[in-house]
């Protein structure tokens, strides 16, 4: 495993860490404990040092686990990153209030079993959030008092992520995968410059950068790449990345052919860590042995610059017109 420097935190992190929304079962499946503890076991015998929860994540329980874990590794540095705000119903800027985002701030201490949180991310709130002082007024206040070390965003627009460059935040959560790459041209830079760092999710666009999905692949009633196609839940970007289905099926095996690799998904996100601006890419794993296939990424072949151009022009021809200027 590889490590990084997590901007201005100074955290000295893996540079392929765990995202825990699907932690301890597959998405819509019951959680199991055990699976959830064993995964995160898994995780940190193979160099993992970073877990990215939310205070959502299978309702509450993936907080809940890794406080465990964390209570059954007393001498270890992990560090977690967990997320707040899309337990606010109605999701509205005005619910980002002192109150709640205090609240929120608390449970989590509360169930990761931390006094101060490492770092805490607003988790993709209503646009207008980014540009509000107030609530970032909040968030230093939380960090005076020592409730958090740290505190940043995770953001669906590149937008977004520029109005957050304006405080003092410490880090961005973004998409960014073969399927979206418009943070490498409007993002990435502008973070480095004031030491933020840049965390990536969804590096396989749910699933389809395995190149291992066809037109009759099916999923759970329950899992949001059955529902949310066209952001009925959520904005539809965090479900394969925006892009149709049957689109990135094709443009999957496309991108398998013109790099000829028999190991898209690891492929997929050794291409993401090309970019030396992003601190930590965190692929999800539901049980243990898909673990090892998200690390092997630290230390695959870096990809050449005839790929690297491939792959662009793959997304320029093909995706680029169907999503770059939503996200």
């Amino acid at each position: 495993m590889n490590y990084r420097i997590f901007g201005k935190t100074g955290f000295k992190v893996s540079e392929v860490s765990l995202g825990t929304w699907q932690l301890g079962s597959r998405w819509g499946d019951p959680f199991d404990e055990k699976v959830a503890l064993d995964t995160l076991e898994a995780a940190f015998r193979s160099g993992i040092n970073l877990f990215d929860t939310a205070d959502i994540y299978q309702d509450g329980n993936s907080e809940r686990a890794i406080g465990k874990f964390l209570s059954l590794h007393p001498n270890d540095r992990i560090y977690v990153v967990t997320k707040m705000g899309r337990a606010l119903n109605p999701h509205v800027a005005e619910g980002y209030n002192e109150e709640n985002l205090r609240r929120f701030v608390d449970q989590s201490r509360r169930q990761l079993g931390m006094e101060a949180l490492d770092l805490t991310l607003l988790h993709c709130p209503p646009t207008p959030v980014f540009s509000n002082n107030k609530v970032f007024a909040v968030l230093d206040a939380l960090k005076a008092e020592g409730k958090i070390r740290h505190y940043g965003v995770s953001i669906e627009r590149i937008e977004e992520g520029l109005a957050a460059l304006q405080h003092d935040i410490s880090a961005i959560e973004v998409i960014f995968n073969m399927f979206r790459l418009r943070p490498a041209d409007e993002l990435f830079r502008k973070a480095a410059e004031k030491g933020v760092a840049i965390i990536v999710r969804v590096p396989l666009a749910s699933g389809l950068l395995t190149g291992k999905f066809t037109a009759d692949t099916k999923f759970g009633p329950d899992d949001h790449r059955t529902f949310n196609r066209n952001g009925e839940a959520f904005d539809k970007g965090e479900t394969f990345s925006g892009v149709d289905y049957m689109t990135g099926v094709r443009v999957a095996q496309q991108l398998k052919t013109a790099l000829a690799t028999d190991d898209l998904a690891t492929t997929a996100l050794r291409y993401i860590l090309m970019y030396p601006e992003v601190s930590v890419v965190i692929p999800g794993a539901s049980r243990p042995e898909q673990i090892e296939r998200n690390v092997k990424a630290s230390d695959a072949a870096p990809l050449t610059e005839a790929q690297m151009q491939k792959v662009r022009e793959i997304y320029d021809s093909e995706i680029s017109p169907l999503v770059h200027h939503l996200w």
